[in-house]
Parts: C-alpha cells; structure tokens; sequence
C-alpha cells in the first residue's frame, strides 16, 4: 500500500519506519529537515522536506491516491487540514488525523475526519494500569457520517455532545492557534526530498 506520513516526530518516525518494514511504500512529509534523523539508515520510503498542508507539495510528491493518509504534526490546526486536503482533493479513502484536545477530536470524528486522541489514550493506559475506571473518550475514533464536508479548523463548528464526559464543547479555534499555524509555515521552504533510504525493523518507539 502507498501510506502518506505528515509529520516526522517520534510517532511519525515510527510508524514509516514499521512500515517501510512491511514492505509498504512510505512518503513522509515534514517541514524541518532535521527531524528525518529519527529515521533509520535502512529507510526505503521517500523524506520529503514541505508542508503537508499544501495541496500542490502533496501532489507533487506522490500523495495523490494514496492508499492511507495519517496527519500526525504536533499541531491540531495543521493536522485537520491536512486530512481536509488529503479527503477533498486528493482522493485518499482513508485518512486519520492526530487531535490531542479530546472535546475537539470528538467535534471532528463527527464532522467526518477519523481523530487519533493522545490524550484519551494516555488516560485509558493509567486507567488500566491503575485498575481505577476514569471516563474517556476513545482514542481513535472513526466517523459516525464518513464523506460530509469537513469545516476549516480555523472556523468555529457547531457545539457538540461529547459522549463518555457527558460535557458539551465546542472545538473552535482560537484567532491565536491560526496565528501559530500561518506563523510556523510563513518561512517554509519548498518541498525538496530530503533523503532516501532503506530500512529495518527496529523495536517500536514511544
């Protein structure tokens, strides 16, 4: 399968690494060269140095069609645009999107992205661990309306339920967190390969 990565970090890094392993064909996008150095010298998929929000750097790099998309950025703006362009434009059927604010996970599962909650999963693992039930959401949640048009993360989406805490919220975004995302990619560089390499299967990171 052609599996599209956006975001080199720790859990980015991983998974490629895992599945270039597998055989799979791996395209990992991230905008600081640096962070490919988390990848193997054994790594067979393609490091492309860009945005993986930008339609066109997605596109020239292979995206388009991809088997699986994982927006995996440290940032829940960049990471749902990400998954809208991945969904809208370039025709990946299934695509997750990494949302570490659980009510705004929730919000988006909802409105049609497939959300991965940190969060949710952390407290699940000291739950279990602890033997002590905690209420949470799940940590990957699949869209109940798969296909709907997806708001902009800048915009702010109706107020939702969300269903474990029993709370209501909504996962509007904050003029600050657009701020951030327009001032992280303001001095992005063109998309360049960053390297190619082959890999091996290493123990599974954190």
């Amino acid at each position: 399968m052609k599996i599209v990565i956006v975001g080199c970090g720790r859990v980015g890094s991983t998974l490629a690494e895992n599945l270039d392993a597998a055989g799979h064909d791996v395209i990992i996008f991230d905008i600081k060269t640096a962070a490919f150095d988390r990848l193997p010298e054994t790594f067979k998929g393609s490091a492309i140095r860009g945005d993986g929000t930008d339609e066109e750097v997605l596109r020239r790099n292979g995206a388009e069609g991809a088997d699986i998309f994982l927006s995996l950025t440290e940032g829940d703006n960049r990471n749902v645009m990400a998954a809208q362009v991945a969904t809208e434009k370039l025709g990946v059927a299934e695509v997750i999107a990494k949302i570490n604010d659980p009510v705004r996970a929730n919000a988006y599962a909802e409105l049609g992205i497939a959300t991965l909650c940190r969060t949710n999963l952390m407290v699940e693992a000291v739950s279990e661990y602890l033997d002590l039930p905690m209420q949470t959401g799940p940590g990957i949640e699949a869209p109940p309306n798969p296909g709907i048009e997806h708001p902009h993360p800048t915009a702010a989406p109706p107020v939702v339920h969300v269903g474990h805490s029993g709370r209501e919220g909504s996962p509007a975004t904050s003029a600050s967190h657009a701020a951030e995302h327009d001032a992280t990619h303001a001095n992005t560089p063109p998309a360049t390969p960053a390297r190619k390499r082959t890999l091996g299967l290493r123990r599974w990171g954190s």
